[in-house]
């Protein structure tokens, strides 16, 4: 019986994708109608995702095959949705992102902003959640968490080595620190010769406060690697999800969601949850001692200087900033710039001036921007033009390589998330195509009563409780067109409800397996699940707490959320009322 169990578990993934559809079928053969055939495609795609019983981005192509022979959508319709201008943004960030890591950029960046603000306990903490956010608004939060965790833990080798000299010095014992939680039962350690021999209870209590340490310290680095990809409408995933479900859904916005406007209304949500994180990262792991946590005392300043000097020995080995680094520093700022003043919103970007259409829209997109920069990069020299002696032909003249080369693009390139984002587009279109999103909001009109940050909370809670157990790509693909149709059935903005839930789909803190960055935290050891889930838990009710501030405060004037943008109007909400409930009313 044993035995059968285990094949059953060990072909789970076959027998789900061979009987999930089967037993889905009633569904569209009792109900025939398009509204139904969408419905089974949507739930369909739903298991698989949260099964991983095929790799996500097989899943997502799923409506090229579906749509078509439902006759939901045509099959050149739905391939169209698969490389939409927010393919072609992530593209084009990931490109200069590679870049930056590939020449070591983020590196240097990283251990320079460490030397400035020192290593004491707290502030190393603050350093370390400092540099990881910002690196993360650019590059992957796995590749940041990546780089991250190794350069933590060698400052954290330090400081304990340091503290075992000492004691050393004074006589006491000095066993090798190990990340490894000892039993706080345990009062005694074997020798190798199998004697007892007891362990002083000075010495256990500072084991004890180093492992608390060093968890606090690994979890600062994943934490603020999911904190700081919300910041930029490229640092993440499901922030592109939403500039691509919104452009697909109502595909007369204007451009409401672009790299400026999103910047303005999720960097201070950024800031605020990074400060409050590392103030509970300093309560829960350091305690409340603050002339400890900021490293006042003769033996915590010798343990700084020992860490202060791997940070700078680490610092030094890059040596000066080559060519190819400040090239590619340029070319960053650069591409910032841009896309700051392309189409800002509160002044004519250049964007408006020098590439207008009869509207007065900018023609240029922050994926056109995106592209040429990264473009740029194939093109530049990576050393200072010139000609040198090529090692392997000796006699022969060899060019410089360009900053970025193809063979380094293709195996750092994430491409399963452009079918990801492909895919969420594709479930939006063949929603509004099928009239399903209409039949989900006639459903949803009674929420109308519900005041609406009543409404945003609730919905924050339940999609930063999905996304610990589920990708935050596919929560956010999942959850959005639903969104969207109920804000348009109860007349309200449909960004009142989808800004706040596509944060909430990157708070996934509690679990190992929620994100990569926590999965690589993880894997260091130190960490317990239970550690984690006591950390995470009540930094995501930190984290909704704040982002349902943040979508009733200061996102108001970026979005005019205070109004029904015309936009967003279809024959179901053509003639809105305002409701005493909600904070919206039609605009004119």
């Amino acid at each position: 019986m044993a035995t059968c169990w285990q094949g059953l578990w060990a072909y789970r993934f076959y027998l789900i994708v061979f009987f999930l559809p089967i037993f889905l079928l009633p569904l569209p053969i009792l109900v025939p109608y398009k509204e139904a055939y969408c419905a089974f495609a949507i739930i369909l795609m739903a298991l698989f995702w949260c099964t991983e019983a095929l790799p996500l981005a097989v899943t997502a192509l799923f409506p090229i095959i579906l749509f078509p022979m439902m006759g939901i959508m045509d099959a050149s319709e739905v391939c169209i949705e698969y490389f939409r201008d927010t393919n072609i943004l992530f593209i084009g960030g990931l490109l200069v992102a590679i870049a930056v890591e590939h020449w070591n950029l983020h590196k240097r960046i990283a251990l320079r902003v460490l030397l400035i603000i020192g290593v004491r306990p707290a502030l190393l903490i603050l350093g370390f959640m400092l540099v990881t956010a910002f690196l993360s608004m650019w590059i992957s939060n796995t590749a940041t968490t990546a780089m991250m965790v190794p350069i933590a833990h060698a400052v954290l080798e330090q400081l304990h080595s340091s503290r075992a000299s000492k004691d050393v010095e004074e006589g006491s014992s000095n066993p090798t620190f190990e990340l490894q939680e000892p039993s706080p039962q345990k009062e005694e350690t074997k020798l190798d010769n199998g004697q007892a021999h007891p362990v002083p209870p000075g010495r256990d209590h500072q084991n004890q406060e180093q492992l608390r340490f060093t968890q606090g310290m690994s979890l600062c680095v994943c934490y603020s690697a999911s904190i700081g990809g919300i910041a930029t409408l490229t640092g993440t995933t499901p922030n592109l999800v939403l500039q691509s479900q919104i452009n697909s859904l109502f595909p007369q916005n204007a451009n409401v969601v672009n790299f400026a406007s999103w910047f303005s209304f999720a960097f201070p949500t950024m800031v605020i949850l990074l400060l409050l994180a590392w103030l509970w990262l300093q309560v829960l792991f350091l305690g409340f001692n603050i002339r400890k946590n900021f490293g006042f005392g003769e033996q915590a300043k010798r343990q700084q200087r020992a860490a202060f000097q791997v940070i700078q020995t680490e610092h030094k080995l890059l040596g000066p900033m080559t060519f190819a680094e400040k090239a590619v520093t340029f070319l960053f700022v650069t591409l910032v710039l841009l896309w700051f003043t392309r189409e800002p919103g509160f002044f004519l970007g250049w964007g408006n001036l020098a590439f207008a259409n009869a509207r007065g829209n900018s023609m240029v997109s922050d994926g056109t921007v995106a592209i040429f920069i990264s473009t740029i990069m194939f093109i530049v020299p990576s050393k200072i033009p010139g000609l040198t002696q090529n090692p392997e032909k000796p006699g022969k003249l060899k060019a410089p390589p360009a900053l970025l080369s193809w063979k380094t693009v293709n195996q750092k390139m994430p491409w399963n998330i452009v079918f990801l984002l492909g895919g969420g587009s594709a479930l939006a279109k063949g929603s509004e195509q099928s009239g399903l999103s209409e039949w989900l909001g006639d459903k949803l009109t009674p929420l109308q009563h519900v005041p609406a940050p009543a409404i945003a909370f609730i919905l924050c809670l339940l999609v930063a409780t999905f996304t610990e157990c589920t990708s935050n790509v596919a929560t956010t693909t999942l959850f959005l067109p639903i969104l969207a149709s109920m804000a348009q059935a109860i007349c309200l903005h449909p960004l009142y409800v989808m800004l706040p839930c596509t944060l909430s789909a990157s708070l996934a803190f509690m679990l190992p397996v929620a994100t990569p960055p926590n999965a690589i935290v993880f894997s260091f050891g130190g960490l317990k699940v239970s550690d984690m889930a006591r950390a995470g838990f009540l930094l995501n009710i930190i984290g909704v707490l704040i982002i349902t501030l943040a979508i009733n405060s200061w996102s108001f004037p970026i979005f005019s959320l205070h109004t029904f943008p015309s936009w967003a109007q279809s024959n179901t909400t053509a003639h809105c009322l305002p409701s005493p409930g909600n904070p919206t009313t039609p605009s004119p």
